[in-house]
């Protein structure tokens, strides 16, 4: 008990006075994470947008594809993005393995599906109300998808939220991916696993607080967003 007690006011100390080591990996997390969010939603967003105003033969079956792959386990995608990018793999020629870039090129994989499928059910629900008034505007798809995209923003900002909740909680495919370099590719998760084999429980738990902590602020914007929609104050 001593011992927990101990570790977790350094833990707090550690964070209160914002350690280097800790900033440094907690700023490399939000960057890979944030920019694969980024990539991730200029895949899937218009995806998703595409798959509620088109109709074609299989498009059930991509949707049903695309939900399915949100349950994708993570290692395996490691285990995928580690063969394709390794030296004997299809992309290894470009030494992305065991980079920042590897391990965002994961993330995305993980993401999209989850923020595309979020999405898709948003804009599936506006595109029943908006599509007698765009069909008889005759407006081009492109014009669809973008209307589409600018008035369900709301919706599908919070989409791209619990896709950021995915990736900064990832651990097992960026670790593949990663390698765990210490100030190279080191992120949160991979911190903590690593911190705890070790015994260092007070850095752990830093690093923990501060995963802990954005989880909740991206749960609290979620919600907030939400109570505010229903209530009409957007």
């Amino acid at each position: 008990m001593v011992d927990l007690w101990d570790g977790l006011r350094q833990a707090f100390w550690l964070v209160v006075t914002l350690d280097a080591e800790l900033l440094d990996i907690a700023l490399r997390s939000l960057r890979v994470t944030l920019t694969a969010l980024v990539i991730a939603c200029a895949i899937a967003l218009p995806l998703a947008a595409m798959l509620a105003v088109r109709r074609y033969r299989w498009r059930r079956a991509t949707i049903a594809v695309l939900n399915a792959l949100m349950g994708l386990p993570p290692v395996v995608v490691g285990l995928i993005v580690y063969i394709l990018l390794s030296r004997s793999g299809p992309l290894g020629a470009l030494g992305l393995l065991f980079t920042p870039t590897a391990m965002i090129i994961a993330q995305v994989i993980i993401i999209v599906p989850l923020i595309a499928s979020i999405a898709h059910q948003s804009l599936r629900d506006l595109w029943a109300e908006y599509h007698d008034l765009l069909i008889s505007m005759n407006v081009t798809q492109s014009q669809k998808v973008r209307t589409l995209l600018w008035d369900a923003r709301r919706a599908l900002l919070t989409a791209a939220l619990a896709g950021f909740g995915r990736g900064i909680g990832e651990v097992g495919a960026i670790m593949i991916v990663g390698g765990n370099i210490d100030n190279v590719t080191r992120v949160l998760t991979t911190a903590i696993a690593l911190e705890t084999g070790k015994g260092q429980f007070a850095l752990a738990l830093a690093l923990g607080f501060i995963l802990i902590a954005l989880a909740i602020s991206v749960n609290l914007i979620i919600h907030w967003m939400g109570q505010t929609e229903q209530e009409s104050r957007w």
